[in-house]
């Protein structure tokens, strides 16, 4: 835990109390300040009171006592309203701050000079997250890695000299953080997105902006115009500027040709690191990720050396185009968190003779943007609610069968792939929701790891989850 000082013996006001809520209650606690927490729901504000947190309703509490406000990120602060308890803390003027923020303040108290990357971007965070902190650990650096990957950012111990920290930021917590000021920060790609809490396009990237306007280097992608229009204001505010882009070249930065890593550095070019036989880092999305991923680790003084032997040995995210076992020239890949299409096209777009499950509870629009890629399927096998609609949308473009549930896709798929003769892909790429049949789109995940290990002769790339089938 980090304990946030900054609030020693001063009253704070928090509302939400979910698990990086209450977490960030007890960090202010163990720092010294005065804590009141509520909630909307009853069971969690219990739960506090249980765990020794004093709790209040804030709609009767001495707002002008109060030093800061600390909002839950999934909490609306603007749109499409503010949260009630936003309004009551603008009317008495007091600050409203996240948990990240309460991050960086601590970090500039105690550690300011240690280092510390933050990332965001509409797609590819958490992956870019999880290879900066991979590589970060196999140069033998004591890394903390948090924030929206799923760790509570004030859950990872102290700052200090020698400890480098990597944070992945959804716009709603930089949104909360306004002194946000990272050693690198990292701008990935903007595309519309949660602009049911934004409002607009324009106010999502302006959000997305302050991070990498804070950073000592900022490191933007260049491929889509709301962020190359960021990086050029970042940079004329005189601030360093890495440009990093999966299809073109960049004056000074990094840039993807096809599975080489290419370095622009004062007019010279020169070939950083190879992708290729990378399993885990496949793909032009995976380019860029790298791209991002070694800018900022050559930010804050990681080698060309130790950086290409962490690429080679990123074991890649969990549940996201996962090499999870192979048989033969048969690998087997869980995409389990591509829940749309969108998040699917990725994983379809790597591989070639694909033997593809997907289903499950859909969403709007189903899979028909994906039909430029039925070209790369030998055959799909369908499961969950969606089964019939996907179907219909594949009609006689790709053979298929209805499944119904994912240990017979595995099995079936299996079977298919290792007849074909050929490299092929067992992939989990459901382009769906996993409610119909599964509590999250891990617990799916897991089932098809422990479904992979079931098939006699695969050797597994990763251990399966006891008591997943």
């Amino acid at each position: 835990m980090i304990p946030v000082t900054v609030f020693k013996d001063k009253q704070v006001a928090l509302f939400g109390l979910g698990g990086s809520g209450l977490a960030t209650a007890k960090a202010l606690v163990a720092g010294g300040a005065k804590v009141t927490v509520f909630d909307d729901n009853p069971d969690s504000v219990a739960k506090a009171a249980a765990e020794g947190l004093h709790t209040a309703d804030l709609h009767g509490i001495d707002w002008s006592a109060m030093s800061a406000f600390v909002l839950s990120p999934g909490v609306p602060l603007t749109h499409p309203k503010p949260h009630w308890s936003a309004d009551l803390a603008r009317a008495a003027g007091v600050e409203i701050i996240g948990d990240v923020e309460l991050f960086v303040r601590e970090r500039r108290a105690h550690a300011p000079d240690c280092p510390f990357i933050a990332i965001t971007g509409t797609n590819g965070k958490s992956t870019t997250t999880a290879l900066i902190a991979h590589i970060l650990m196999a140069s033998g650096r004591d890394t903390q890695l948090g924030g929206n990957i799923g760790t509570a950012v004030l859950t990872l111990d102290p700052p200090q000299a020698d400890r480098f920290y990597v944070v992945e930021c959804s716009s709603y917590q930089i949104d909360l953080a306004p002194t946000l000021n990272p050693s690198a920060g990292i701008l990935l790609n903007l595309t519309p997105d949660h602009l049911d809490r934004h409002g607009t396009m324009q106010h999502y990237a302006d959000v997305k902006e302050r991070l990498v306007a804070g950073s000592d280097t900022a490191i933007i992608g260049m491929d889509d115009s709301y962020s190359a229009l960021i990086a050029d204001r970042v940079e004329r505010s005189g601030r360093k500027v890495m440009r990093i882009s999966r299809r073109q070249p960049v004056g000074e930065g990094l840039y993807a040709d096809g599975a080489c890593i290419m370095e622009a550095v004062g007019g010279e070019i020169s070939l950083l690191a190879d992708l290729d036989g990378i399993t885990t880092l496949r793909g032009g999305h995976n380019a860029q990720n790298a791209c991002a991923a070694i800018a900022a680790c050559l930010a804050v003084g990681v080698s060309r050396d130790d950086i290409r032997a962490g690429l080679a040995s990123f074991p890649g995210l969990k549940h996201r185009m996962q090499p999870v076992g192979r048989k033969g020239d048969v690998l087997f890949v869980n995409d389990s968190k591509a829940t749309n299409a969108d998040a699917a096209a990725p994983a379809l777009s790597s591989y070639d003779n694909i033997y593809w499950i997907a289903g499950g509870l859909p969403k709007a629009g189903g899979i028909a943007s994906l039909e430029p890629l039925f070209s790369r399927i030998a055959k799909a096998y369908l499961i969950g609610e969606a089964a019939p609609a996907f179907a219909a949308t594949l009609g006689e473009a790709v053979p298929f069968e209805i499944s119904g549930t994912l240990d017979r896709a595995v099995a079936h798929a299996a079977a298919d792939a290792a007849a074909s003769g050929k490299a092929a892909a067992v992939m989990l790429s459901p382009a769906c929701a996993s409610f119909d049949q599964y509590k999250n789109f891990e617990v799916r995940g897991d089932a098809f790891v422990s479904h992979v290990a079931d098939i006699e002769g695969v050797t597994m790339l990763v251990e399966p989850k006891a008591g997943t089938k």
